[in-house]
């Protein structure tokens, strides 16, 4: 941790992680794994943007910009956007003023290809990695938190019937709109995006692992503790803040 030009080493970190508050990360996990509420929540406490692809397309799509326009066409067909434009709008984001001083990319790269571009990509904008953050969840958990998930109808709001109920069952506390579970939330989707993860994204692990970047965090805990892991992991205390 680097803070007013001296660096205090954490025993928990890599001896090759140098994380500044300027940080600069990636946020691996599987699907259901929390890895975007944990990225938001340092997002909020350190001042860094939380980047994932998902958003990049729609804001570049809304902003009505020639990349969003061109990863527009494969999306209105259902097709993958092709890597080569996910990089270029990643390229984009990360040349905003708001990313001069760190990042956290949430959920991204999601391949071996990807990650080879984003570091051709990292090299040329001189914005070295600092560390991975890998939440580790099982995949009994995972299919936990989305088949007991159900979502309103009609304004969108979240439960869980066991970790975040509605007053009454079935009823939004919020609009009194029906709940009901999403096709996505199903097990059998679940299992399909797991196995997505496990073949194309886990790799990753490994890869960073061997670069000394890698810190992996238990993700079947509370928030609040996971956050705290983190944290620690990085060798960001209090005083940092």
């Amino acid at each position: 941790m680097e803070s007013g030009g001296r660096r205090t080493e954490n025993p928990r970190l890599p001896s090759s992680v140098h994380v500044r508050i300027q940080m600069r990360l990636i946020f691996l996990g599987p699907p259901g794994s929390g890895k975007g509420t944990q990225a938001a929540l340092l997002s909020e406490k350190y001042n860094v943007p939380s980047i994932s692809t998902g958003d990049m397309l729609r804001q570049s799509v809304e902003a009505q910009e020639e990349l969003g326009l061109k990863a527009r066409e494969y999306m209105d067909k259902g097709a993958f956007v092709p890597d080569e434009l996910i990089i270029a709008i990643v390229k984009s984001r990360l040349a905003k003023p708001d990313c001069e001083h760190g990042f956290i990319l949430d959920g991204f790269p999601r391949t071996f290809a990807q990650s080879e571009a984003l570091d051709a990509l990292l090299d040329s904008l001189s914005y070295p990695l600092d560390a991975v953050i890998n939440i580790e969840v099982t995949s009994e958990v995972v299919l936990s938190r989305f088949s007991g998930r159900r979502t309103c109808r009609d304004c969108g709001h979240i439960y869980h019937i066991v970790n975040l109920p509605p007053k009454t069952p079935g009823i939004c506390d919020d609009c009194g709109g029906i709940l009901s579970q999403r096709d996505d939330d199903k097990p059998e989707a679940i299992t399909k995006r797991l196995h997505v993860y496990m073949v194309q994204t886990a790799p990753l692990i490994q890869y960073y692992q061997k670069r000394g970047k890698l810190i992996s965090v238990p993700g079947d805990k509370e928030v609040d503790v996971i956050h705290q892991s983190i944290v620690e992991s990085l060798g960001l205390t209090e005083r940092n803040t």
